[in-house]
């Protein structure tokens, strides 16, 4: 029979190990946050407050820790863009939208990069990216219905595309950072262009 004492300190164990994993992912966020040079695995393990060896202990390289980064933020980015005002006028609905993906680009842009200057090396991150990219056409798609069902199966693909190219991350981070528009200007510059793109809506009959 199992000693209880002996699973509770594994579990324990375990759980602190959890715990030094999910900080060293922080600690890697912080640093892309702040910088636009991928962080050494020296400067995220002094970040953490952990070793090198402990950083490794749990990622076997850095592409494993953006990989694990990747699929920390997707899981945070699917709970904080809740799906809302599906069946809303269309005015609302771009809004909604566009207000949605400017706040997901705005957070996890600099994270956004090290995925796409990483990609080359692993062929994980390039399916993380594709479906990231993946998403962002399901939500459009779903916020968009009325107007997308207008179109032909062409156009209506042309039309997607299109829509996902105008609000990428590297569109944000242009306006941002280029052009130096704040979030709401920014905001609307992709509510007009949006509005402007999409066919009419279709009458509720």
């Amino acid at each position: 029979m199992a000693d209880p004492s002996q699973s509770g300190s594994i579990d324990g164990r375990r759980r602190r190990s959890e715990r030094t994993r999910q900080y060293i992912i922080e600690a890697y966020l912080a640093l892309l946050s702040e910088s636009l040079k991928v962080p050494t695995a020296a400067q995220i393990a002094e970040r953490a407050g952990y070793s090198v060896r402990s950083l490794f202990e749990r990622f076997p390289d850095l592409l494993a820790l953006s990989l694990a980064a990747a699929d920390f933020a997707f899981a945070q980015a699917n709970v904080q863009a809740g799906i809302r005002n599906v069946w809303a006028d269309r005015p609302t609905r771009i809004r909604t939208q566009v207000e949605t993906r400017a706040g997901t680009c705005e957070r996890w842009l600099p994270l956004w990069r090290a995925l796409n200057f990483n990609q080359h090396y692993s062929p994980e991150l390039r399916q993380r990216i594709r479906l990231i990219r993946n998403a962002v056409v399901q939500r459009l798609e779903l916020m968009y219905r009325p107007e997308l069902s207008t179109l032909s199966d062409l156009d209506r693909r042309r039309m997607l595309i299109a829509l996902e190219a105008l609000t990428d991350f590297e569109s944000w981070a242009r306006m941002r950072s280029e052009y130096a528009l704040g979030i709401e200007e920014a905001c609307n510059v992709w509510v007009r262009t949006i509005d402007g793109l999409l066919p009419p809506t279709p009458a509720v009959s």
